[in-house]
């Protein structure tokens, strides 16, 4: 199984990368196969064709499970995260690929987001949403529990897709 932390904070190396990381950690039980911090990629994400971005598209389209993170801007996930889904072909760019996105903010105000916002992205894309967005206070992403409920409502799904079940 090919896991995968996409982050699409404008700051390289975020709380946001770490949180995506310890998600895919946790339900995988080890680090992501690839990490695409979004930011690094730079100005060819304004374009179309370059080597670089492209490795990063398949890397992701390859992958078997992809966690999309990005902190919340304005109510929304980031220009940058867009920039880099605007890559993607078509409708079939994430077929395939179990997907779940993960937002961070500074407090509950946008706990919806990652639902409404970002995972209808990720599904026009093609990719398989099977639990609800996850959402996370940037400064307790990272406490003992943070992840708990989530994962006792989900990991059983996720199990059985992804094959992982004990």
């Amino acid at each position: 199984m090919k896991v995968t932390v996409v982050a699409g904070n404008p700051k390289p190396e975020s709380r946001t990368l770490a949180a995506g990381a310890l998600l895919a950690e946790v339900i995988a039980g080890r680090p992501a196969d690839s990490v695409v911090d979004v930011i690094t990629l730079g100005a060819p994400l304004l374009g179309w064709g370059d080597a670089t971005v492209k490795a990063a598209v398949a890397s992701v389209a390859e992958s078997d499970l992809v966690v999309f993170a990005s902190p919340t801007f304005k109510a929304t996930y980031t220009g940058v995260l867009k920039l880099f889904l605007d890559q993607f072909a078509g409708a079939t760019g994430l077929a395939g690929v179990v997907a779940i996105p993960l937002m961070l903010g500074a407090g509950p105000a946008h706990a919806l987001a990652p639902e409404l916002l970002l995972k209808p992205v990720l599904v026009e894309l093609g990719a398989i949403c099977p639990t609800q967005g996850l959402y996370l206070t940037d400064s307790s992403y990272d406490q003992p529990g943070a992840l708990d409920a989530w994962l006792t409502q989900w990991r059983p799904t996720l199990d059985r897709l992804l094959g992982t079940a004990a």
